[in-house]
């Protein structure tokens, strides 16, 4: 197999498994098990620290999951570019995976992953994918025509607020999965294909 077997690369952190982890987090593990039949390796990794958990989840299932005038795809479709600009595999994999079954496109995850300009997307999707890129990629040049430009094309201020969130976020968890080598759950590579 191709992909290394360990869930990150940072042995002296301890890997909690369903019997070491505390009831809060023991109950989380199994609500992911029901809801998407595994426990995702990034709520693994974090699961030795339920402090560190609690945050990494509380913000991710916010800007996720919450309410937004972004769809759950549009979400997903700015991690899988910021994580294309980091080049993270976890987060390429995962949320490639997503992209795939929410758009019902097995091409879509690939075309966004490798490179989001080469996909057929309407212009509101790709002004959006255009800011992640560059927020991603060169914050420091990100202006006001790059704000402007979003709102031409269809989004409040609150949506460009959601997605330089959205941005952010996967810029620091991109690069938490880099520095540990987090790998991804072998399951993501098959889903929706």
């Amino acid at each position: 197999m191709s992909q290394p077997e360990h869930l990150h690369a940072l042995t002296g952190v301890p890997m909690p498994t369903r019997e070491t982890v505390s009831q809060e987090t023991g109950r989380y593990w199994d609500l992911c098990q029901e809801k998407l039949g595994l426990v995702p390796n990034v709520i693994r990794a974090y699961s030795f620290d339920d402090e560190k958990l609690g945050a990494f989840t509380r913000m991710y299932n916010e800007l996720m999951l919450g309410p937004s005038g972004l769809s759950k795809l549009e979400r997903e479709m700015i991690a899988v570019v910021v994580s294309s600009v980091n080049r993270c595999f976890y987060c390429l994999t995962a949320h490639g995976a997503a992209v795939r079954e929410l758009s019902n496109d097995p091409a879509l995850g690939e075309l966004l992953a490798m490179n989001y300009r080469t996909a057929e997307l309407d212009k509101r999707t790709r002004a959006m994918l255009d800011f992640a890129w560059k927020l991603a990629e060169t914050p420091a040049e990100v202006e006001e025509a790059d704000r402007q430009s979003l709102r031409e094309a269809g989004f409040s201020d609150l949506d460009i607020w959601d997605i330089a969130s959205i941005t952010a976020f996967f810029s620091m968890s991109n690069r938490m999965s880099s520095a540990i080598d987090l790998q991804p759950n072998p399951e993501y590579h098959s889903q929706a294909r």
